[in-house]
């Protein structure tokens, strides 16, 4: 048996690697922003451990009481917020900073007792945005960029612990996300377009179930059109 610490469970890509985890019967722990939000996780996924903590304030996750070994942490969850540099305000940038990147820094520091107890894997689910900033994207490049630098240290540090780290690089994938974007880019959407969230959780499933005598540090998924 598996367990696994996933965040963003309730929507889009983390939403569909947490469905396929629990379907084959891995153990499950999931973070959630309120407690009404766990309810509902909780409801969906019987007998994962629901743990609350608002990304918005790394310090959250402060408290967080983990398993003793965790075969991997995927960080799922994210926010975006659109705009030039001339129309972002302060808290544009720091939520994006906050959500994007510190908090899953945080929340690696610590479960890394426990992923190391495990020899486990860790996976950032970062963007086609964190390799390439394009005009209106630099808040979330910019948190996108600092957390592939987040995973480059990591890898480094962890590898003598048996620690793997691993970043997905997803291009424009059918999510909630890309519907916002979307509305604020004034285009029509159409998900048959994009990537789908199950071929991210794939991808994502196959680093974490990767035999030991390899470890696989970038992936990048782009839509097939």
């Amino acid at each position: 048996m598996t367990t696994h610490l996933v965040t963003g469970a309730g929507s889009g890509i983390g939403a569909e690697l947490t469905r396929r985890l629990h379907e084959r019967g891995d153990d499950l722990v999931l973070l959630a922003r309120s407690e009404d939000r766990a309810a509902e996780l909780r409801t969906a996924y019987a007998g994962a451990t629901v743990l609350v903590a608002d990304l918005a304030w790394p310090e959250s996750v402060e408290g967080l009481e983990l398993p003793r070994e965790l075969d991997s942490v995927v960080h799922a969850a994210g926010v975006v917020e659109l705009g030039t540099v001339a129309e972002l305000s302060v808290e544009d940038w720091a939520t994006q900073l906050r959500v994007n990147l510190v908090a899953p820094a945080a929340l690696t520091r610590v479960a890394l007792p426990a992923l190391r107890a495990a020899r486990g894997t860790v996976v950032f689910v970062n963007s086609g945005s964190g390799l390439t900033a394009h005009a209106g994207w630099s808040a979330y490049a910019a948190s996108k960029h600092g957390l592939r630098a987040l995973a480059d240290a990591l890898r480094a540090e962890e590898a003598e612990q048996g620690v793997r780290v691993s970043s997905v690089f997803p291009g424009r994938t059918a999510t909630p996300m890309q519907e916002k974007v979307h509305r604020h880019e004034g285009k029509p959407y159409d998900a048959g377009q994009w990537i789908r969230p199950e071929t991210v959780a794939d991808t994502i499933v196959r680093l974490i179930d990767l035999p030991r005598d390899a470890t696989i540090p970038e992936v990048v998924v782009r839509p097939a059109g």
